[in-house]
């Protein structure tokens, strides 16, 4: 079970280090979204963008380098912040659909896809994710599987980071 935990970390880890990047190369454009999604004085914006990004990048950190450095005690405290940070976004998109907010998802950057029930199932699967690596118990694995787990993983980030282009091809006009 531990080629679990680290696929599933290194999913988390890539997600959020996508997630980070794409918000700190535009943390002006991120920051203008966010009173459309959350109820958030024009004044707290900024702020409250630069604390996202900062532990969207925070989580990556904590999954990844102890993954690559072999130390996968602290993988654990990464994908617990995972899980609160997906819980607040996926709390945020839900109560926006409910007040009838429709703005656009920025969460891996710029895009034009408005915020639908994709983006709850999205963060659903996500914080599956989260939630199995944080069960899965730390282990000693081999090398060959760990390769195969966080190929598994990354693969795994870039269908994420795309879902909205996925959905929008396979959902059709």
């Amino acid at each position: 079970m531990e080629y679990v935990r680290v696929g599933c970390a290194w999913l988390i880890a890539v997600v959020f280090a996508i997630t980070a990047v794409s918000k700190a190369r535009d943390l002006a454009g991120f920051a203008r979204s966010l009173p459309d999604l959350v109820p958030v004085p024009r004044a707290l914006t900024r702020p409250l963008a630069v604390v996202v990004a900062a532990l969207e990048g925070l989580v990556a950190l904590l999954v990844a380098v102890p993954l690559v450095a072999g130390v996968s005690g602290v993988v654990a405290y990464g994908l617990g912040l995972a899980l609160l940070l997906l819980a607040a976004f996926t709390v945020a998109i839900a109560v926006a659909l409910r007040r009838g907010r429709r703005a656009p998802c920025r969460c891996f950057g710029a895009s034009a896809a408005p915020l639908g029930a994709r983006h709850l199932v999205r963060n659903g699967l996500l914080i599956i994710a989260a939630a199995l690596g944080l069960l899965q118990p730390a282990g000693s694995p081999a090398l060959a599987g760990v390769v195969v787990a966080g190929v598994a993983g990354l693969i795994g980030a870039i269908l994420v980071a795309a879902f909205d282009d996925l959905v929008d091809l396979f959902a059709g006009p």
